[in-house]
């Protein structure tokens, strides 16, 4: 496998992600072993699987979660658990599903006790983060939580104060809804997440 340095500087190289053509399914596939190997923090210790991403290539929309959970790690795919059950729904509910989307998370590998990931795992997987974001090319980004938008916005600002409105991530349009994990623990917040995803509908079709 190349050096992540190596793999880093050629995806950030002048002219990497100018393109507005998707990716080839080829190159994300290559990077996905690429991480597969990969050993930049910790979490490499206690892993069973790098959850690198699922759906569509070319999908406008890419849905960011916090980090795989068990049932991932065991799987090697996100959002497989509960929670990525109720995803699934939430995502025909506005004629949709995972094949034609985009899924995947901040982190790559799962944090013991599914804890928080902590700052240095986040800086760590960035390097692939930044480098699947720069090949998927998605018109439109929906964050999965408290800690996936606080992430990927460099905030530290509420879940409550982020939803409802706009963001900019790098010229894309992004929006925070809720986890699916936290609408299974508080399900008075569903009609809330239903408005959440009508608007992703909305936007997607408009």
């Amino acid at each position: 496998m190349p050096a992540a340095a190596d793999v880093v500087a050629s995806a950030l190289s002048p002219g990497a992600g100018a393109t507005s053509e998707p990716a080839p399914l080829k190159t994300l596939q290559e990077l996905s072993r690429e991480a597969a190997d990969c050993r930049l923090c910790t979490l490499a210790e206690t892993r069973t699987s790098v959850v690198f991403g699922v759906g569509d290539p070319q999908a406008d929309l890419v849905l960011i979660g916090e980090a795989p959970g068990r049932d991932e790690d065991l799987r090697g795919e996100p959002f497989v658990g509960r929670a990525g059950q109720l995803l699934d729904r939430m995502l025909q509910a506005i004629g949709l599903d995972r094949k034609r989307v985009y899924i995947m998370n901040t982190i790559k590998c799962r944090p013991p006790n599914n804890r928080d990931p902590k700052p240095d795992e986040v800086q760590a997987c960035n390097l692939w983060f930044e480098q699947q974001l720069n090949m998927l090319q998605p018109k439109m980004i929906c964050l999965l939580g408290r800690v996936a938008a606080q992430t990927v916005l460099e905030t530290d600002a509420s879940l409550g104060s982020l939803r409802g409105r706009w963001h900019d991530y790098r010229g894309v349009p992004t929006w925070v809804t809720y986890h699916p994990a936290y609408l299974l623990r508080s399900p008075q917040q569903k009609k809330k997440s239903w408005q959440d995803m009508l608007v992703l509908s909305n936007r997607l079709r408009g």
